[in-house]
């Protein structure tokens, strides 16, 4: 087997799918995404979103731009790490297959139960419970809504939510808050994004789907010796962090640089001043192009 020239790990809001629509609404992104999978670059979707939301607004697209065929060429390999690592699955010539789940980083019940009652209560005009997660809790601004109005909202949410599970007896931190559980444990935390709130095991982030993702590639065949990895928020770069850590070449491409660029031993990349999905299709362009994918 030829040693891929490249190799991708991708968020998803933000550098794939628009934040405003939550769909890939440039074509591009698509066909390349295609295109690469065709040409033997492996590629993992590395995202806290749902294995649901990644099958609907991602993998569902692609197949119908031709993915299926792509994944049958010699070395075609996908990837999808969901929930920041709780959930992954391998991406076949039919769609995503089984979806395996780590139980163990769930939240009781109960807890659930709880903050699903809070939005619905409270919060119901600005933000939704998100059904489809399997081990996180995910509550996100309802489309339909600015994200201004959100914004003005979403410290209040997650002030009560805090709230609700130090009422379990569940340690947790959020920013500079900490309450930890009995035995002086503090394994949960909230972590706000533009678009969301996700609350989860603190053991989940970008490093270790970028972990699960290569050793899941490994078994499949030799790795590339380059890497890139894409993503909006500064707990992406921890993808690079992996992969750099363990010896590949890697550079970081930040689709929203806005937030600043933190010091890093490998190269940021940035596109210019386009931002997010607009970015991101530029960057696949770009190794397109480079790659014969497309003139």
């Amino acid at each position: 087997m030829t040693i891929p020239a490249l190799g991708l790990l991708l968020d998803v809001d933000g550098p794939i799918a628009s934040p405003v629509s939550r769909t890939i609404a440039i074509p591009s992104i698509i066909s390349d995404l295609v295109g690469l999978t065709a040409a033997g670059v492996p590629i993992a979707f590395i995202t806290g979103r749902s294995d649901a939301f990644i099958r609907g607004e991602v993998i569902e697209p692609l197949l119908a731009a031709g993915l299926g065929a792509a994944l049958e060429q010699p070395g075609a390999r996908m990837f999808g790490v969901f929930e920041k690592g709780a959930a992954w699955a391998t991406v076949g010539a039919s769609g995503l297959g089984t979806v395996e789940v780590d139980s163990t980083l769930a939240f009781p019940a109960a807890v659930c139960d709880d903050v699903r009652e809070l939005v619905r209560a409270e919060f119901a005009d600005t933000m939704f419970y998100d059904e489809t997660k399997r081990a996180m809790i995910s509550v996100e601004q309802r489309t339909d809504v600015s994200h201004e109005a959100y914004r003005a909202v979403q410290d209040a949410f997650q002030e009560r939510a805090f709230d609700i599970i130090v009422r379990h007896g569940l340690g947790i931190r959020w920013g500079a808050r900490e309450v930890p559980d009995a035995a002086g444990l503090v394994p949960f935390r909230v972590d706000p994004t533009i678009i969301s709130t996700d609350i989860e095991s603190i053991v989940l982030d970008k490093d270790r789907g970028a972990e699960r993702a290569l050793e899941h590639f490994s078994h499949d065949g030799e790795l590339p010796e380059v890497w890139r990895s894409v993503g909006d928020s500064r707990s992406d770069y921890k993808m690079a962090d992996y992969v750099h850590s363990i010896g590949y070449s890697v550079a970081h491409v930040d689709v929203r640089p806005a937030d600043g660029i933190p010091e890093k031993p490998y190269r940021v990349i940035t596109e210019g001043d386009l931002i997010h999905d607009e970015a991101g299709a530029a960057f696949l362009e770009h190794w397109a192009k480079r790659l014969g994918v497309r003139s």
